[in-house]
C-alpha cells in the first residue's frame, strides 16, 4: 500500500493569511506601508522584548543591512561559523569586510567560544553567531569575549523565532539580529526578513539603507538599496505571528517524541537554560548518512535534509577567505547530520513512521 510522502518542511498558509492579502490588495496600498509598520511593532512586542524592528525583503537583506547599519565595511573582519547557510558569510563579504570562519561546538552545532577566541585578530570588528536549527548559541561566553576585546556582537537568528536563553529572547543580545521569514521558517511572510536593533542609530541606518537612502521622499541622505518589504508580505507575517507560539509548542512536542524513541543516533541536545524552537530536528548518524537519507525517501516516503553538506569555507564562492583552513568539528557535522521532519503538520502516525524508518535503517546499517 502506498503511503503519503512526509515532507521535510511544510509551510502552513491558511484562510486568515489569504484574507489578509486580499485586504491589502483591496486597499490599494501594496508597497511598504501601514501593514509593514504594524508588523514591525507586533514582531518587536512578541518576539524581541520591545526592540525596534525593521522589516526588509529577505533574511539575507537583513544581515547585509544590519552589518552596514552597524558600520561594518572594508578592512573589518567578522567571525562567523562555517557550518551554516552561505548567507551568513555572504552578507559579511558583501559589505567589503572579511568573514573569518571558526569551528563549532559538536554538541549544539553553534560557534565554539574557544575557537572564536583563537580567531580574534587586530582587524576583528565583531562576532556573529548563528542560532542554528533554533538552538541559541552560547551568548554568555560569546558576549564576554566580545566585551573583553572591544568587539560588537551580532546575531544570525534566521532559524530561531521565539528561542530564549536564560529567559532572554534570542535577537536581544547583539547590536542587531536578523530573523528570516522565508516560507520554510518557523513563521513566514512569504519572503522577507526582520532586523532587531539595539539602538535608534542602527535602526535609522537600516531604514535609510532599505529605502534608497531616504526617510523622506526624494530627500536621499545616503546611497541605499531597494530592500523594502511589501504590505502584502507584512500582512501574511502579521497573521503568522498569531500562530507561531502554538506551532513552536507543537514542534517541541514532536521533537520530544522523536528524542524519546529514536535509537542508534545522536539526538539534539538542548543547551542548559535554553528554549530550543526546533526549526530543524537534527540527528547525527555515525556512518552511512547519505544512504540513510536516500532510503528514508525511497523506502519509507520520509523526507529529510542535510544542513549543511559543504562548509562555507569550502564553497567555491567563499574559500578565498580561508585557504587551507581545517575545522574538524565542522567537517564531522557536515558528514553526519540529518534533519528529520519536525514541523507542526505531522500526525502521530507520521512521527511513528519516521521513528520506525530511522531505527530500522540504522540498525540494519542502511
Amino acid at each position: 500500500m502506498s503511503q503519503d510522502f512526509i515532507p521535510a518542511a511544510k509551510p502552513i498558509i491558511g484562510e486568515e493569511e489569504r484574507a489578509a492579502v486580499d485586504r491589502v490588495l483591496r486597499s490599494g496600498m501594496i508597497a511598504q506601508g501601514p501593514e509593514v509598520a504594524a508588523f514591525e511593532q507586533e514582531f518587536s512586542a512578541q518576539l524581541v522584548q520591545g526592540r525596534e524592528c525593521v522589516a526588509v525583503s529577505s533574511g539575507t537583506a537583513g544581515l547585509h543591512l544590519g552589518l552596514l547599519a552597524s558600520g561594518v565595511g572594508p578592512g573589518d573582519e567578522v567571525i562567523v561559523p562555517s557550518f551554516t547557510f552561505a548567507a551568513t558569510a555572504n552578507s559579511v563579504a558583501l559589505t567589503g569586510a572579511t568573514p573569518v570562519f571558526a569551528d563549532i561546538d559538536p554538541v549544539y552545532f553553534c560557534l565554539d567560544p574557544q575557537a572564536v577566541a583563537a580567531a580574534i585578530g587586530p582587524k576583528t570588528r565583531a562576532i556573529m553567531p548563528v542560532h542554528l536549527y533554533g538552538q541559541p548559541a552560547d551568548m554568555a561566553a560569546l558576549g564576554a569575549l566580545a566585551a573583553s576585546h572591544g568587539l560588537e556582537l551580532f546575531e544570525d537568528a534566521a532559524q530561531a523565532h521565539g528561542a530564549q536563553l536564560d529567559g532572554q529572547a534570542v535577537g536581544t543580545f547583539g547590536t542587531f539580529a536578523m530573523f528570516s521569514l522565508y516560507p520554510t521558517k518557523n513563521m513566514t511572510s512569504g519572503e522577507g526578513g526582520m532586523i532587531s536593533c539595539a539602538n535608534p542609530t542602527v535602526a535609522r541606518n537600516a531604514r535609510l539603507l532599505r529605502n534608497q537612502g531616504m526617510e523622506k521622499q526624494y530627500a536621499n541622505e545616503v546611497i541605499g538599496f531597494n530592500q523594502r518589504m511589501t504590505d502584502i508580505h507584512a500582512a501574511i507575517g502579521r497573521v503568522q505571528l498569531t500562530k507561531v507560539g502554538g506551532w513552536t509548542a507543537q514542534r517541541q512536542a514532536n521533537a520530544a517524541f522523536l528524542s524519546a524513541n529514536l535509537e542508534g543516533v545522536t539526538v539534539p541536545a538542548v543547551r542548559p537554560g535554553a528554549t530550543h524552537v526546533y526549526h530543524q530536528y537534527t540527528i547525527r548518524v555515525p556512518e552511512g548518512r547519505d544512504r540513510i537519507v536516500q532510503a528514508l525517501r525511497e523506502e519509507y516516503q520520509v523526507g529529510s535534509g542535510v544542513y549543511y553538506p559543504i562548509p562555507n569555507h569550502e564553497l567555491a564562492s567563499l574559500r578565498q577567505f580561508a585557504p587551507g583552513l581545517v575545522l574538524p568539528q565542522t567537517a564531522a557535522a557536515a558528514a553526519e547530520v540529518i534533519s528529520l521532519p519536525v514541523h507542526p503538520s505531522l500526525s502521530q502516525a507520521d512521527l511513528e513512521r519516521i521513528v520506525t524508518a530511522v531505527n530500522t535503517l540504522v540498525k540494519a546499517g542502511a
